[in-house]
């Protein structure tokens, strides 16, 4: 049998037309579901949480696509009827295989519907502190500061306990600060409400809170909390432990911190060196 025969054998009029009509219809419907997908992204922007929108673009998507999947293999010979066969008995055996899968379904559907953190949210789980970039059915993306990426399982989002660190717009930075007893509390007291009323990043309303909270080992603890803005928790830290140092070393207030003493000589005349002195 030689190319010739080949050709005529596999190339038919009937086998041509097939193609072209799958060329047509691919052509054709990539374009088309791309357009579906962005005039989709138009319609619910704004309108709907960033992981609604996120959801119903997916599903528009993916049933677009399925949709010229369906269609392409109906142009080769393919019966709708068979295929759903097919897939109903695939998807009993995937099913006893993917319990994981279904489990995680379940409780995506859960987090979507109870809402307690949406896209661009900041949140806490085990440990790991990041931006959500999306909630899917199966996972949740989070995006870490040093810019990693962290896929975490929907069902470790329902049963472990998560955080939702920008949840509301305020939020409060808590100092430790520790003073020494031989200090006039009521002049710390004042040094640290002026450091709060000056800081730019700080919010006046609500009021900072300053307690005494109890008799330390080295000294007199002290809770410093202070209020602002989310977006500025860890600038306001910083700028508030910077600012607290400085304003102490200026009033001449002692952030006391543990001593040791060393012996040395005889019992009788034993000689004392105080960390301070090892120090020089």
């Amino acid at each position: 049998m030689n190319l010739t025969e080949l050709i005529r054998m596999y190339i038919t009029p009937e086998r041509i037309n097939v193609a072209l009509r799958v060329v047509i219809a691919l052509g054709i419907g990539i374009p088309v579901i791309i357009l579906i997908r962005k005039l989709v992204t138009r319609m619910v922007k704004g309108r709907l949480s960033p992981q609604s929108e996120q959801l119903i673009v997916r599903a528009v998507y993916f049933l677009s696509v399925l949709i010229l999947v369906v269609s392409v293999l109906n142009e080769f010979g393919f019966k709708l009827s068979a295929l759903l066969g097919a897939a109903g008995v695939l998807g009993v055996a995937i099913g006893f295989a993917s319990q994981t899968s279904v489990s995680n379904i379940i409780s995506g559907i859960f987090l979507i519907s109870e809402k307690p953190f949406v896209v661009g949210d900041f949140i806490e789980v085990n440990k790991i502190r990041g931006k959500i970039e999306s909630i899917d059915l199966l996972s949740l993306k989070l995006r870490l500061p040093d810019n990693s990426y962290v896929r975490v399982p929907n069902e470790t989002m329902i049963k472990t306990e998560v955080t939702n660190v920008t949840r509301f717009p305020d939020r409060r930075v808590d100092l430790n600060v520790l003073v020494a007893y031989k200090e006039d509390l009521h002049k710390v007291l004042e040094v640290l409400k002026e450091i709060a009323a000056s800081e730019p990043l700080a919010l006046q309303e609500p009021a900072p809170i300053i307690v005494l909270e109890s008799f330390g080992e080295y000294g007199i603890n002290i809770l410093y909390g202070v209020w602002g803005r989310s977006e500025d928790f860890f600038g306001l830290r910083s700028q508030l432990i910077l600012r607290v140092k400085e304003s102490f070393a200026a009033h001449g207030i002692e952030i006391p911190f543990p001593h040791l003493s060393l012996y040395a000589g005889s019992e009788s005349e034993p000689i004392k060196i105080t960390t301070k002195e090892v120090q020089k």
